[in-house]
């Protein structure tokens, strides 16, 4: 058994519901030739390097799979019929490939992945202790969120001394007459 790769290129107008029959069909024409599907991984919208079918852009998605030189015959005749791709490539990566290895290799690949997202959510963890308080040490969104404060409660704190001061100004420069000065 041999192992190939296809990527093809759908109409990006296609809806997530209109592109689940053509990754059906590529599955059903893989396990009707007794191939074996390792895995199809969907790269999404992207812009193309010229036009095709009159369109800029283009939904790649890449099937990686094992199987006789009769499942790739198939799913190419597919292609060409069904307008909603628009160019397909399947390479060869392996002429003997070995179905119980790839799949001890995709248990890895993905076992693997589990753990560097356990990982990068671990370091994506705020700290338990606060952050020290000197500016050097404070990444750069917290010294200008801290600014920012400082900067906003900075004015409220000036009104107030203004405040205290013309009243305390307006006391001495006209001191008000009591009632037995008036007398």
């Amino acid at each position: 058994m041999r192992r190939y790769e296809t990527i093809i290129i759908v109409d990006p107008d296609l809806s997530a519901e209109e592109r689940g029959p053509v990754l059906q069909r590529v599955a059903d024409v893989v396990t009707q030739g007794d191939g074996y599907l390792a895995f199809t991984d969907e790269w999404g919208a992207r812009k193309l390097a010229y036009e095709i079918k009159k369109k800029d852009r283009g939904y790649y998605i890449r099937f990686d799979f094992c199987g006789a030189g009769a499942v790739v015959d198939e799913m190419e005749r597919f292609f060409r019929i069904d307008d909603r791709v628009m160019k397909y490539m399947t390479v060869l990566l392996d002429k003997t490939a070995d179905i119980e290895k790839i799949k001890e290799e995709i248990a890895e690949a993905q076992s693997k992945a589990a753990t560097d997202k356990e990982q990068a959510e671990a370091a994506e963890a705020p700290p338990l202790e606060e952050p020290a308080k000197t500016g050097a040490a404070q990444p750069a969104a917290a010294q200008t969120e801290s600014a920012e404060t400082q900067s906003q409660e900075q004015p409220a704190e000036t009104e107030e001394a203004q405040t205290e001061e013309l009243e305390v100004g307006e006391s001495e420069a006209a001191p008000t007459e009591t009632e037995e000065e008036k007398k």
